[in-house]
């Protein structure tokens, strides 16, 4: 198996679980990290032993020509350096949410079809172990056609006590949260032609909505509600968890606190639980999440390896902004929001 070399841009709060994550997936190897401050990152390259540091990230791929970038900085500079990547004809990764505005997220996937460069987003929220067992039951069909479902994101978890950039952001948790969680819909229950969002800000000291409701009808008929909130005070505050119940014509699962999915039907109720994997090196707060970032790497290197498209290719990311800002759209005007079916077809690489 041939090695693949990779590079990191930006070395903030994320970047050394994404550096950790790489190191779990065999057949890849950082070597070299930029951020605009050097210090730091030459700071996270002594720890991790990463060879080579830049705080010039056009320098940085002309001297080390890395097989791909992983791009973990603010959303409002992935254009550049996705563009950047793309002029070196360099595949590159970017975390979510891919660009701020849906015309920067189309120009990156247009630059990079241009190009004949690979585009992915680090979209691990959908790769959580039980949000993947979940997928597994309602593959199987047992609860019959889903025709409701609802998946709460509801927390008062202290996020801008390690992100305190957050607070600033005139649009806050349906870009923070509802990229994952809007992007878990798509992947559980497929396409919506139809969003209606209310959100609402809850705390004084922050400038953009921390709580927001999101209903969604589908393409194929059913209801998907998403309730999203950093300033709930519930019974199972269990950050980073996303509950979730679907209804169909046979019966019910339920994903609960503590990764417990429940089946109910006419012959009774099942019960499993489908804990994440152990990392020594995660957040124990965050371990949940940080144990998917290694399932997301997994299957974007596979990708890369075969030059095929991930599941959050850049140009499947965007049928999730496009709800994102549909729901924004929609919270804003007070009416529901209409996503045409050619605006969520764009055509893999």
């Amino acid at each position: 198996m041939n090695e693949l070399r990779f590079a990191i841009l930006g070395t903030g709060f994320w970047a050394r679980y994404q550096l950790a994550a790489w190191r779990e997936i065999p057949g890849a190897r950082c070597v070299a990290l930029c951020n605009r401050t050097r210090a730091k990152a030459a700071a996270l390259a002594a720890e991790f032993g990463v060879p080579a540091v830049y705080d010039d990230a056009e320098e940085l791929l002309r001297r080390e020509r890395p097989d791909f970038v992983d791009i973990v900085t603010d959303a409002g500079t992935h254009r550049r350096f996705v563009e950047l990547a793309a002029r070196h004809r360099i595949p590159a990764i970017c975390q979510k949410p891919l660009a701020p505005t849906l015309e920067d997220a189309r120009a990156m996937v247009e630059t990079c079809r241009a190009a004949g460069v690979a585009l992915a987003v680090h979209e691990n929220w959908r790769w959580q172990a039980p949000i993947r067992a979940l997928k597994e039951v309602l593959s199987k069909g047992g609860i019959g056609p889903v025709f409701r479902a609802r998946i709460d994101y509801c927390n008062s978890f202290p996020v801008f006590d390690n992100q305190p950039f957050l607070k600033e952001l005139e649009r806050f948790i349906l870009m923070d949260m509802g990229t994952h969680i809007l992007d878990v819909s798509r992947f559980l229950f497929g396409e919506s032609h139809r969003v209606h969002c209310q959100t609402h800000r809850v705390r004084d000291d922050i400038r953009g909505e921390d709580a927001a409701t999101v209903m969604l009808r589908q393409r194929d008929g059913a209801t998907v509600t998403v309730n999203l909130g950093y300033s709930s005070r519930v019974e199972h505050d269990r950050f980073p968890e996303a509950f979730v119940f679907v209804e169909g014509r046979d019966g019910s699962v339920e994903l609960g606190p503590d990764y417990w999915i429940r089946v109910t039907t006419r012959a009774g109720t099942t019960a499993r639980r489908f804990p994440p994997p152990f990392h020594a090196w995660a957040d124990p707060r965050y371990a949940l999440v940080h144990s998917s970032i290694v399932a997301c790497h997994a299957d974007l290197l596979g990708a890369l390896r075969a030059g095929s498209a991930p599941e959050t290719s850049g140009e499947d990311n965007l049928k999730t902004l496009e709800l994102v800002f549909a729901a924004y759209e929609s919270a804003a005007s007070g009416r529901a929001v209409d996503i045409p079916e050619a605006t969520v077809s764009h055509p893999n690489p």
